[in-house]
């Protein structure tokens, strides 16, 4: 165990282990099976990551996204660990290199997709490695019970067969009974170690609130405008959606990226490293974002919609506070998102699937719709029976922000008295942000003060040695480590090592760098303004069209699904910011619609769209409702230059 510790501190910089994490290296490291269930921000990487390193051997890890592993590579090779990621992205030479070294026991981690594990090549070149053993990240993924099941992942039920003599870990943040059960039955695991963590997040608060008709958008803007400086993910259930937040939300200057699967890999990757690496906010996504995602200050994780169950809902804001600090996870739905959910249960073919679609549709909506706490209700669904009924930390117990106690309507006003302009994205220290947002401050933050300059000068450091580096920042240092470090002021390298989360390796590497920010702090430097360029997407969008673009080509320029071009330019229309052109539609179609719309009204597309031709689109026909309703609002309506 001094050995375990010793390392502990010297590549993590860490004096003790979060709770269960040297019970689950203990079980690993003397050979047994292990399942360990543990909360998003538990540490679960630590737990085969440390053994991997105390056993000098190679532990192969299963993880479904390229983008994390390479992340998690990224991350140890920082610490001096030597770790490999094998995928398709790579070039055929590159494979082979890799593949070679591994052979040769060159790597302590290895990481493979499930869909690489399956070929046949791979086995037989894996039995020639010196294995430890398996670990199986975002284990739930094997249960057809689970949430997020990837057909991929049965075919891991091999891995016993196939290399018999080696220890098997499956790790994962969100599992129900059923689906514990069903991943012990389909990886075979003999006699496992067993370890469940506590589902309660102590430091998140759980704020569920139902729009009042019209709301939303206002409580959407004043919860963002609520973590000023802060790393926010907001959750949108559709690409259209995403694409009209993300707008929304720059039309108000808070700059914000989407995040969504119909993307570029390299525009969705760009995206994330943005974000990743504090140069924007906001990010603004749909459940492809997230799996992995490892940010450690999140200071809100906002849903505009139900999620379609309590385990999403509970991995998604889970993504909020892993730094052990407050954090806020607030869903604002609507019961139009019921429907939407149902709409898309219905269109589900397999019989087992939508019954089990229909199972966790009851569950989220009796977890919304409940007057019991929010932390107490997730615990019970994971099959933890707390000893407390009131957590403290949630709507239900009566612990509500400030911001969503005043009417809707009255909170823009009020967030327009109160802020200066062009403050909201100004940076703040975790102290301030916690305040901010009206939580409780933990005691550890309230031992020290450190001036946000200095925070700020470092963060600038961050992003540039990052950015140099190719990694995301938390990698360099994260929030909490940096903080810390603030805090400290080491002189030396002895006091450097004295720091959170600064081992050896990562004192080696930036210690001389460290030194210099204070030197030049001492000195009067001061982290530069950054001014984030807010392009207003009615703007750009007046501004192409003036230049003669068509719709299709705005959406293209813009990097927008056609149909969100669409929605804006017919929100233009009906303020009367830009005039109608019947080029957009076409004569004859124009004419269609605008009859129907004579016949059945203006207020909703479904109708008209069923009574419409096949080949005329919902675009146009938003486009018609948009002339006619600007029209009943002028009675000197006219056409636009035809395009």
């Amino acid at each position: 165990m001094e050995d375990l510790y010793a390392a502990l501190k010297r590549y993590w910089g860490y004096d003790s282990f979060r709770p269960l994490q040297e019970r689950i290296i203990q079980s690993l490291l003397a050979g047994n099976d292990a399942a360990v269930v543990m909360p998003t921000g538990g540490g679960k990487s630590l737990c085969y990551q440390l053994p991997a390193l105390a056993m000098g051997q190679t532990v192969v890890v299963i993880s479904p996204l390229i983008a994390l592993m390479q992340d998690q590579v990224a991350q140890l090779g920082d610490m001096g660990i030597p770790a490999a990621v094998l995928n398709s992205s790579q070039g055929a030479e590159e494979q082979r290199a890799i593949m070679r070294a591994a052979a040769q026991g060159a790597f302590r981690l290895l990481y493979l997709s499930p869909e690489r594990l399956a070929r046949q090549d791979t086995i037989g070149w894996l039995q020639r490695l010196p294995l430890a053993f398996f670990a199986i990240d975002e284990a739930h993924c094997i249960s057809e019970w689970g949430h997020e099941f990837r057909p991929e992942y049965r075919q891991l039920s091999s891995l016993r067969k196939n290399f018999p003599d080696k220890p098997i870990a499956a790790f994962t943040a969100s599992a129900t009974k059923r689906v514990r059960h069903d991943i012990l039955e389909q990886l075979q695991l003999r006699e496992p170690h067993k370890y469940i963590a506590s589902f309660h997040r102590a430091n998140l608060r759980y704020i569920l609130h139902q729009c009042e008709k019209g709301s939303h958008p206002s409580r959407l803007l004043t919860a963002v405008r609520a973590y000023p400086g802060a790393s926010v993910i907001v959750y949108a259930p559709t690409i259209a959606s995403v694409e009209q937040t993300v707008d929304f939300l720059a039309e108000r200057q808070i700059a914000a990226v989407p995040y969504h699967g119909q993307m570029e890999t390299a525009d969705r990757r760009r995206n994330q490293e943005r974000w990743m690496n504090d140069e924007v906010r906001v990010l603004v996504g749909t459940i492809a974002f997230g799996l992995g995602i490892n940010k450690p200050a999140v200071r809100a994780v906002i849903h505009t919609s139900l999620p379609k169950s309590i385990e999403q809902y509970y991995q998604e804001a889970g993504r909020a506070g892993r730094d052990g600090l407050p954090a806020d996870c607030l869903l604002l739905w609507q019961p139009k998102d019921a429907g939407l959910l149902a709409y898309f249960i219905d269109k589900l073919n397999d019989r087992n699937e939508k019954e089990r679609a229909w199972q966790r549709y009851h569950a989220v909506r009796r977890f919304a719709e409940s007057g019991v706490c929010r932390h107490l209700q997730i615990c019970t669904h994971f099959g933890q029976i707390p000893k407390w009924q009131r957590c403290e930390m949630c709507d239900v117990c009566g612990n509500v922000p400030e911001w969503l106690k005043v009417p809707a309507e009255d909170t823009l006003a009020v967030k327009k008295k109160r802020r200066p302009s062009g403050t909201d994205d100004r940076p703040l220290s975790s102290v301030s942000r916690s305040t901010q947002a009206g939580m409780p401050v933990p005691q550890q933050d309230t031992q020290a003060e450190m001036p946000v300059p200095l925070v700020e000068l470092f963060k600038e450091w961050r992003r540039r040695t990052a950015q140099r580096a190719a990694v995301p920042a938390y990698i360099v240092l994260s929030d909490a480590a940096l903080e810390d470090l603030c805090r400290k002021r080491p002189s030396n390298l002895r006091e450097l090592l004295g720091v959170t989360g600064i081992g050896e390796r990562k004192a080696e590497l930036y210690g001389s760098e460290i030194f210099g920010v204070f030197e030049a702090f001492r000195n009067g430097a001061r982290a530069a303004v950054r001014e984030v360029a807010q392009v207003s997407p009615a703007e750009e969008t007046l501004r192409l069209l003036a230049e003669g673009k068509s719709l299709e080509e705005v959406a293209q320029i813009r990097g927008r699904q056609f149909s969100t071009v669409v929605n804006l330019v017919a929100d233009l229309m009906e303020k009367g910011k830009l005039e109608y052109r019947k080029g957009w539609v076409g004569e004859e179609h124009h004419r269609q619609v605008e009859e129907a719309v004579g016949r059945l009204g203006s207020q909703w597309l479904k109708p008209l769209r069923e009574a419409l031709p096949a080949e005329i689109t919902y675009e146009q026909i938003r486009l018609v409702v948009a002339f006619v309703r600007r029209g009943e609002h002028r009675s000197d309506a006219r056409f636009g230059v035809d395009a």
